[in-house]
């Protein structure tokens, strides 16, 4: 895995971030005293770069892809540049001490603000509002604005940062995928991404092929959480309210509104415009969903009069209830890749760089 990992750092000495020692890292975060959360991936800490700026740094613990996700976010997010992307700062390769040093993000993981513990308040329907658009404007430049198109496969409320104004960015691309631009589908091994958010064409193949219309419907389970400020699958709910993207179907088919407690009526219309796009994202069908993540912010910024009520989402048998994160604790799929994934993956990010 190591030899892997150098063979590709070597190959890739052009590469925007900077290359860290082991020794580098222990200073930055003074010998890893303040640990910001933990997950199957490792653990993040706090750090300061010389100039003062704070930093987040990922200590990887042991890979299940042979230092395919390692390498997946080096590749991929090491070459590019959007406000709602968070930055990849500069990374550390000796041996089996792996890092990825990010941009510090102060008010943590989507997550915990659209869930939020005892005593702490959940957003407003307007910030709520523009975290979403942010969320959209990051994947669609993962999709169409770099001259690969980089398919990110994990979409959800804990891989989504916030810095201090609360401007979302789009993190951890451990299972990113680059493809060529006019690719319309690729062919995958396994699924990926994390229950609840992956898109049934990774487990039904007869639906449609595996394209950017993936990370379509994940935003889509994401974009109906934070309208909804509840996770899409309750099993401690009522029957009828257990699929929490049916449940919103069926009040708008009956001509109910759904409406939040002390919002104004400007802010339910906001939250159902969110949740009609949401439902259109998260059709079984890819060829039902959007065509694009630029469809999809022009229909968040439009008028809700313009929207049409898509047809009713299904869950479909996969679905399992999704567990109650604590930091990462969310079931993500990344199983290791065969030989010949990873293979694939390699030529890929050959190809990108010939293409760049």
């Amino acid at each position: 895995m190591y030899v892997l990992i150098e063979e590709f750092l070597q190959s890739h000495n052009n590469l925007m971030p900077i290359r860290y020692s082991y020794s580098d890292i222990k200073k930055m975060t003074r010998g890893f005293k303040d640990k910001l959360g933990e997950g199957g991936y490792g653990s993040v800490y706090k750090g300061k770069l010389r100039s003062g700026r704070f930093v987040a740094i990922k200590m990887l613990g042991k890979s299940k892809a042979n230092g395919q996700d390692f390498i997946n976010e080096v590749g991929t997010i090491g070459r590019i540049h959007h406000v709602n992307v968070v930055q990849l700062i500069g990374y550390c390769a000796e041996g089996s001490k792996r890092a990825l040093v990010y941009e510090f993000m102060s008010n943590g993981s989507l997550d915990k603000h659209i869930f939020p513990k005892e005593g702490l308040i959940s957003l407003r329907c307007k910030r709520a509002f523009e975290i979403s658009l942010g969320v959209a404007r990051g994947i669609d430049y993962l999709h169409q604005g770099c001259d690969m198109k980089i398919l990110h496969f994990d979409i959800k409320p804990h891989n989504i940062l916030l810095n201090d104004n609360y401007v979302p960015k789009v993190s951890d691309f451990g299972l990113a995928r680059l493809c060529p631009a006019d690719d319309s589908s690729l062919t995958l091994t396994a699924a990926r991404g994390t229950i609840g958010y992956i898109a049934p064409e990774l487990f039904y193949k007869n639906i449609g092929g595996v394209s950017n219309k993936a990370d379509i419907y994940s935003f889509g389970m994401l974009l109906m959480e934070i309208a909804g400020k509840r996770k899409n699958l309750n099993v401690a709910a009522h029957s009828s309210q257990i699929y929490f993207p049916s449940w919103v179907y069926d009040q708008f088919s009956e001509g109910n509104d759904i409406e939040s407690e002390g919002a104004t009526e400007e802010e339910n219309e906001i939250t159902k415009k969110m949740l009609i796009v949401a439902l259109w994202c998260i059709q079984m069908k890819p060829s039902d969903r959007p065509a694009s993540m630029n469809k999809v912010v022009e229909m968040l910024e439009g008028e809700i009069g313009c929207l049409e009520m898509p047809p009713k989402p299904f869950l479909y048998p996969q679905e399992k209830p999704v567990l109650d994160d604590e930091d990462d604790s969310e079931t993500t799929w990344s199983s290791g890749p065969s030989k010949d994934e990873v293979e694939e993956s390699q030529s890929l990010i050959q190809d990108a760089n010939e293409i760049m």
